[in-house]
């Protein structure tokens, strides 16, 4: 039986109406990729359309959704399509949403074991409208994956419960996902513009509260450039990660999704993510990915693994 998909508003950001258009600056070639046209891409689809699932591969946009959903891997975001947060560099629509739906986590494990997927990566929008933050859904979904698929790693990108007590969080990190995923997405110094609903030390200290939880849970983080920062103001944040103890960095191009978002500051070139990432990896982090096409969940079981073999080969070190 094929799910009905949520209705979504007519207008998928009514808090940027008011926001005067930002031209949208043609993309250099390093930026480019081909529209899906492959069987696996089509496969992977109707699986999640048939489980009535949502995926933030189509509702943020990501330019890497052919090549992955072509492999059969796809981020699934849970807790409906409508965020209550108004990032202005988010493509996710944002408006009052539904309630959660009980059945959801049962829905994404059977997609799981259906796609095969070793890896798994579970997103959400904010739902600051419910008291934990939907810190007891994720729990549950990531209980439901590891039932129906024993032998799938579980990578979960979590809002940042700024609203919840902190049992939020212990909750999730209680269900024992392999991978604590929460992303800072920008210098500090840019919140109010990219992030106005969300507060940069409270992320990072998401992230340290969750290694003071479970020392052994692998935590990554990421940031977009081209915002309007500058060099050092990103080195400033790899500091700060690693002063909390993050695992795994990414770094990755914005892309703005419509006029009314937030402008392209800049492409960064290829060379420079290249230079990014020799300087995360000077500052110890076990795994970086910093390409123009770098997103969250890209190459994420693949990434996975080398995290570990990190991890071992630095403790044999030790």
């Amino acid at each position: 039986m094929r799910l009905s998909a949520p209705t979504i508003p007519d207008v998928r950001h009514p808090e940027k109406a008011h926001r005067a258009d930002n031209a949208q600056p043609r993309k250099p070639d390093w930026i480019r990729v081909k529209a899906p046209t492959s069987k696996g891409y089509f496969e992977t689809r109707d699986i999640l359309r048939e489980h009535g699932l949502a995926t933030v591969c189509e509702e943020a946009g990501c330019p890497n959704v052919g090549e992955c959903w072509s492999q059969g891997h796809a981020t699934m975001m849970i807790m409906g399509e409508i965020c209550t947060r108004g990032c202005t560099f988010c493509n996710v629509a944002t408006g009052r949403p539904d309630a959660l739906d009980a059945f959801e986590p049962g829905r994404v494990a059977d997609a799981v074991k259906k796609l095969g997927l070793n890896h798994v990566v579970i997103t959400s929008v904010d739902r600051d409208d419910v008291e934990d933050g939907g810190a007891e859904h994720f729990a549950r979904t990531i209980r439901a994956v590891r039932r129906g698929s024993p032998g799938t790693t579980i990578e979960i990108l979590t809002p940042d419960f700024l609203k919840c007590g902190p049992e939020a969080l212990e909750t999730v990190v209680a269900a024992k996902p392999d991978v604590f995923n929460h992303n800072l997405e920008t210098v500090p110094g840019l919140y109010p513009e990219v992030r106005p609903g969300a507060r940069y030390f409270h992320s990072l200290r998401l992230l340290q509260r969750v290694k003071e939880i479970d020392p052994e849970m692998f935590t990554k983080s990421g940031v977009m450039v081209g915002l309007g920062e500058d060099r050092q103001a990103v080195l400033q944040v790899m500091d700060d990660m690693r002063a909390a103890d993050i695992d795994f960095l990414t770094v990755g191009q914005y892309l703005q999704p419509t006029p009314k978002h937030h402008r392209v500051d800049r492409f960064v070139t290829p060379e420079e993510f290249a230079a990014y990432e020799k300087a995360a990896r000077g500052k110890g982090f076990l795994m970086v990915s910093a390409t123009p096409l770098t997103r969250s969940s890209y190459h994420a079981g693949e990434d996975f693994a080398r995290l570990r073999r990190a991890r071992l080969e630095r403790l044999g070190r030790a």
